[in-house]
């Protein structure tokens, strides 16, 4: 994605499941038409029937009021609990300030704006329509399993695809230079939580990792993954 000059690379993720397509987060607010383009390509058709959101942060959730306000049936909205009262706008997304909500608002386009106002608004009634809690397993493509990874946000989730034996990890952790690293320290507001909460990822036999900022890793997660936890 281009923001503001530079290039932004996120990695969502789609679950086939029979004739459903299932999206894990959305992007940023503006750039449904690349993302739903890229679900073409993929032979995902041209939309999600299901999304699941890893967490609250605005590069996955930014995507919503377009898919939730452009008419024809309204995609299920999977969250976990603790981040729902921000997903369903009663409260204020805790990485977003006011100033920076009118400043994002002020750069969308008219119509987009609006939509954005509206979804995160209390006014307009919840947007998750399914919460999800720690070790449920989600009926999509043979079974993801919900881990509860909070820390990067109250509710953060990764997604653990058994057939597959794929870890969706969202913001839990990053690729960077080609190594596997721990959350954003920046922006994760409680991170010895989010350290702890990877010791979890070990009681899962895991192939591939792919995370939202760096993409895909394989390697030694174990090791890695001990390592990052005990470094709080």
């Amino acid at each position: 994605m281009d923001m503001g000059g530079s290039k932004f690379v996120i990695h969502p993720i789609v679950v086939q499941d029979g004739d459903t397509s299932v999206l894990v987060d959305t992007g940023m607010p503006g750039h449904e038409a690349q993302l739903i383009e890229l679900m073409k390509q993929a032979g995902a058709g041209d939309g999600p029937g299901a999304i699941i959101l890893t967490h609250q942060d605005l590069d996955h959730i930014g995507g919503l009021p377009y898919f939730l306000t452009n008419g024809g049936r309204k995609p299920d909205l999977y969250a976990h609990a603790d981040d729902k009262p921000y997903i369903d706008g009663e409260l204020p997304l805790i990485k977003m300030p006011p100033e920076r909500r009118e400043a994002l608002l002020q750069s969308l386009p008219e119509k987009l704006s609006q939509a954005f106002e509206r979804v995160f608004s209390p006014e307009s009634g919840p947007n998750v329509t399914h919460t999800i809690a720690d070790g449920e397993k989600l009926p999509f493509g043979g079974g993801l399993v919900v881990i509860h990874t909070p820390g990067h946000t109250p509710g953060h989730v990764c997604l653990y695809h058994e057939p597959s034996r794929t870890l969706i990890a969202g913001d839990a952790m990053i690729v960077q230079n080609g190594e596997l690293q721990g959350p954003n320290p920046g922006v994760t507001p409680d991170l010895p939580q989010a350290l702890r909460s990877l010791r979890k990822l070990n009681d899962y036999p895991i192939d591939t990792i792919v995370c939202y900022h760096g993409g895909i890793f394989k390697g030694d997660f174990a090791k890695r993954i001990e390592e990052l936890a005990s470094s709080v």
